[in-house]
């Protein structure tokens, strides 16, 4: 049976005065099938193409950082995070750094947490 989801990608921003970016993962919520989850991808070569000089360990922290959210909210967050939505909700909004949530788009499928491997092939490898 067809679950909806809604998903964003996640993009690398170096220089958020430029607004070029480059994606680097996906995040995925599905509330009918109880799922938020992250997958991304960090490909070296093109990151350091694109924005010579990127501390990929930072990088790459930010987007753990972000699985972790998908997990379960850090100790000591605000309350208001305990549920899956809420999350999606602040891990999708807006914001001016270097990693940054692309539009909300969604969509139905069967298998929710191997849609998220689908996306990240499609969309970030």
């Amino acid at each position: 049976m067809s679950q909806p989801y809604q998903y964003v990608v996640l993009r690398f921003v170096p220089r958020v005065d430029r607004g070029e970016c480059l994606n680097v993962g996906v995040v995925l919520h599905s509330q009918a099938a109880n799922v938020l989850v992250c997958a991304w991808h960090v490909d070296e070569e093109r990151v350091a193409a694109f924005a010579p000089g990127t501390d990929l360990d930072a990088l790459r922290a930010a987007l753990e950082a972000v699985a972790g959210m998908c997990h379960a909210p850090p100790a000591g967050v605000d309350a208001t995070l305990t549920t899956q939505g809420k999350r999606f909700g602040w891990l999708s909004a807006p914001r001016s750094t270097v990693l940054q949530p692309g539009p909300v788009h969604g969509g139905a499928v069967d298998d929710p947490e191997a849609e998220v491997h689908r996306l990240l092939e499609r969309l970030v490898r």
